[in-house]
Parts: C-alpha cells; sequence; structure tokens
C-alpha cells in the first residue's frame, strides 16, 4: 500500500489514490502486496498458542506489559502490537489503556483471524514485520514487540516523537528446565548486546525484568513446543518420545526482560 489515509467503504479500505483493500470475512485486513515471503505460523502452531494462553501461563507477563505501557503513554494512545499474532498482549495493553485504539500487525492468517476478534477497540492488519509497516508515519503513541521480529527503521518511522517502544525478550534462564529436553530453540547468547544495538537510535526510557515459574503439564509443554518457531524444528513423533520422558509436570522458569525506548523529538 502507498500509505496514505485509508477510509472505509463497505467491506474495503480505499486510499486518495484508488488503492483498495478487501476485509477478510474473518474482519482482518491484508495490506501487503504479491507474495509474502514468510507465512508466520501455521494453524497448528496458533491453535497451539491459543490454548497456552488461555491457561493463563503467560498472563503474569502481559500484564507487567500492559502495566509499563500505562505508564508511559496517554490513556488514549495509538498502540502498534509489531508481530503481534493473536493479539493477546495488545488486548491487555488496551485494557489497561482506557481510551485506546490499537492495530496487530502479523502476517499468519490464522493468527489474524483470532487477532480481528481479540479486543474491541483492536484491528488486525496482515503484513509482513520483517518489511514496511502499513501504518502513517507519527501515528503511534507506543508500539510494541513481543518475542517478534524488530525493525527499528520501521518503528521509528511510525512512532510519534516521544512516542515509546516497549520489547519484551527472553532472559538467558527463560525456559530453561525444558529447552533442551525438548529441542526447543535456544536463547541467542548476545541478544542482549543485539538489542541494544537495535535500539541505539532510541533514547532509554525504563527496563524491568520479570521471572516466576509455572508447573506445566505434558500437555501444556505440547503446545509450549508448537505454538513457537521449535516447532519447525521437532517432528511429532520425537516430540511425544521426549516429552514421555519428563515428569508428568514440570516446573518451568519464566523469565522476561522488558525494554522500554523513546523516539527522541
Amino acid at each position: 500500500m502507498c500509505r496514505q489515509r485509508l477510509d472505509a467503504d463497505g467491506r474495503r479500505l480505499v486510499c486518495p489514490a484508488g488503492h483498495s483493500a478487501d476485509a477478510a470475512r474473518q474482519g482482518y485486513v491484508t495490506l501487503t502486496a504479491g507474495a509474502r515471503p514468510h507465512p508466520g505460523d501455521t494453524a497448528a502452531m496458533v491453535a497451539a498458542r491459543e490454548r497456552f494462553l488461555a491457561a493463563g501461563h503467560y498472563e503474569p507477563v502481559a500484564r507487567a506489559l500492559a502495566l509499563l505501557a500505562a505508564e508511559l503513554v496517554p490513556a488514549a494512545a495509538f498502540a502498534v502490537d509489531v508481530g503481534g499474532g493473536t493479539g493477546y498482549h495488545l488486548a491487555h495493553v488496551l485494557d489497561a489503556l482506557p481510551g485506546a485504539t490499537g492495530v496487530c500487525v502479523d502476517t499468519s492468517a490464522p493468527a489474524l483471524r483470532r487477532a480481528a476478534r481479540a479486543h474491541p477497540r483492536a484491528a488486525a492488519l496482515g503484513a509482513d514485520a520483517w518489511r514496511a509497516l502499513p501504518v502513517a508515519d507519527g501515528c503511534a503513541d507506543l508500539v510494541t514487540t513481543v518475542f517478534a521480529p524488530r525493525g527499528e527503521a520501521e518503528v521509528a518511522r511510525v512512532l510519534r516523537p516521544g512516542g515509546a517502544w516497549v520489547v519484551l525478550t527472553p532472559l538467558p534462564a527463560h525456559l530453561e528446565q525444558v529447552r533442551a529436553a525438548l529441542g526447543m530453540v535456544a536463547v541467542e547468547e548476545r541478544k542482549r548486546e543485539r538489542l541494544a544495538a537495535d535500539l541505539a537510535g532510541f533514547d532509554p526510557a525504563a527496563e524491568r525484568e520479570l521471572s516466576l515459574v509455572r508447573p506445566l503439564d505434558r500437555a501444556a509443554l505440547r503446545d509450549l513446543v508448537l505454538m513457537g518457531p521449535s516447532a519447525h524444528h521437532i517432528d511429532a513423533a520425537g516430540l511425544e518420545q521426549r516429552l514421555a520422558d519428563l515428569p508428568e509436570v514440570v516446573d518451568v522458569t519464566v523469565a522476561v526482560r522488558l525494554t522500554a525506548v523513546t523516539r527522541p523529538g
């Protein structure tokens, strides 16, 4: 799309140049032209994430994100959740900001179907987070990135001066009890250094760390593996054998860092 203003025309969004995008029957709109090199999470991955999140395992993480957002931006903010999946975290943020609206940007159609109904003040936009974001320059008070790709140039473009960007990343202890046992993708060793490089053009605002232990049974552990990138690297039979080798319930550490910065004004 050309990044001009989009106005609703029935079930279409239309810009002054005549470009248009139709809303899918499930309520989301795709604003990326051409083939997407990253189709995003599959329907099975999204279903696993829905089950895992519905059980409340990451509820404290979403709550911490929402509380930090509420400290940084006005209650009537416009929020953009980049790589926001099913809209779970954006919904928590909007609950903490009573007058806010937001958009969940993701490339996965199965995720967008759920994000479209995640919150009454949220919309779902289909776009590749590795490319240009389908929102106007300087329109966002808040951008959130939760376990998702970071495109710092695009975030700087869409944030208003003084707007906040909150990035949520795993700490080394995150899922440490089961990561190797279940063949999950490891936490990058130099993740903090790479994050600092990505955020170098922004002003520091806040940093929080959250660590807790969740008792996860085998069903929850299965969903934990299948809802993320590890699902692409392990076969079903192998996963079942790995799960059988674990106790019925495992106490698993959830450990994340929330890093907030603002766009220089």
